[in-house]
């Protein structure tokens, strides 16, 4: 359906009242090619992984959100060079080890993931470094991962939880860990592994059911001695050895799969429609929509599966046609935990009851 805006004037007193009219009519097919935005993880991890590399990384697809753009001044902070080129971005990393001191307070804006992600890069190099952020940054406590960064000798000043502002002074010495995280976190996990990398012999994080991987596939990329095992009962065992040579590399960011879930279910639900949606991670920790679209009958066509830097990517077609209610299993809500509302949208149209578990 498309609403078609008319105003309408009301005169209170001495002022005019705009009165808003919404007139919905049928919409027409959707058919076409198009892409999405980047993924945001992956572009965090890019810069990160990037700045850490020895020679020149050009990535192409990079999310020029805010988030990431603060994760780029934060780096450039930090002794690496990231610019933008065109329609790609280049970092010209400065190795293992090669961080310093930045000389002004690095304001990571509302990025809960740039902090800390970053702090467990910081934690293991010979630095000082001041971080804030904005109102809502200053208020998400980040003792989760300076619990265990401060097993490797990192020292923070922070304020009471582990909010911000706070001060880093990373580890001169650092030692290796064996960290269990005790509530599923990837980016806990990705923190810790990135301290790894610049400590000696092998640090290991243990989390007892799988959470995204985009930090593994994209270390394992730059040519980081990586290890990953995984137990019957869904738990992972992630080892990194420290001091191992990072090459720099090129980067293609797949597209978000949180933002192609909508004009792809839009294609599911409006008559005569098909649409193309090009260069999508399906990573199978983020791509849980797809199998829930496909249990309730979705005619949906994945093609050209490829590799990018690690992940998986496809471009998928999405064709109106017929959905029905399904029973949506718990155990598929980390993989989907983003798209539950577009997913709801596909369920209202769908014939009989779609049941979503584990909410």
């Amino acid at each position: 359906m498309v609403q078609t805006p008319s105003r309408q004037y009301r005169r209170t007193g001495n002022q005019d009242d705009v009165l808003t009219k919404l007139a919905a009519r049928p919409g027409s097919a959707l058919t076409g090619r198009t892409g999405v935005p980047g993924d945001k993880s992956i572009s965090h991890r890019a810069l990160m992984i990037g700045a850490l590399a020895v020679g020149r990384s050009r990535i192409e697809g990079l999310l020029e959100a805010e988030d990431v753009l603060c994760t780029a001044a934060a780096l450039r902070a930090l002794g690496a060079h990231v610019e933008k080129a065109g329609a790609d971005w280049i970092v010209d990393g400065v190795g293992v080890g090669g961080l310093t001191s930045p000389e002004d307070i690095v304001d990571l804006g509302n990025s809960g993931t740039a902090a800390r992600l970053l702090l467990g890069l910081m934690a293991t190099h010979d630095l000082k470094a001041h971080i804030t952020g904005d109102h809502s940054l200053r208020s998400r406590p980040m003792n989760r991962v300076i619990e265990p960064l401060s097993q490797f000798g990192a020292v923070f000043d922070a304020r009471d939880g582990g909010r911000m502002p706070l001060v880093v002074q990373g580890a001169a010495e650092p030692i290796p860990v064996e960290y269990d995280v005790p509530v599923p976190s990837a980016q806990v996990k990705s923190s810790v592994l990135f301290a790894g990398l610049n400590t000696p012999g092998i640090t290991t994080v243990t989390e007892r059911e799988a959470t995204r991987d985009h930090t593994e596939n994209m270390l394992k990329a730059f040519g980081a001695d990586l290890d990953v095992q995984t137990a019957t009962d869904g738990g992972r065992r992630i080892s990194v050895r420290g001091y191992a040579e990072l090459t720099a590399r090129d980067v293609v960011v797949p597209g978000d799969p949180s933002s192609a879930a909508f004009p792809g279910v839009a294609a599911l639900m409006v008559p005569g429609s098909e649409v193309v949606i090009e260069n999508i991670g399906i990573n199978p920790l983020r791509a849980g929509l797809f199998d829930t679209l496909r249990d309730m009958g979705a005619d949906l066509d994945i093609a050209n599966l490829r590799d990018a830097s690690g992940e998986p990517v496809a471009d998928i077609t999405f064709r109106h046609g017929p959905l029905s209610g399904a029973d949506i299993p718990a155990a598929r809500a980390p993989s989907m935990i983003d798209e539950y509302p577009i997913a709801a949208m596909a369920a209202a149209v769908a014939t009989g009851e779609t049941r979503f578990r584990g909410l």
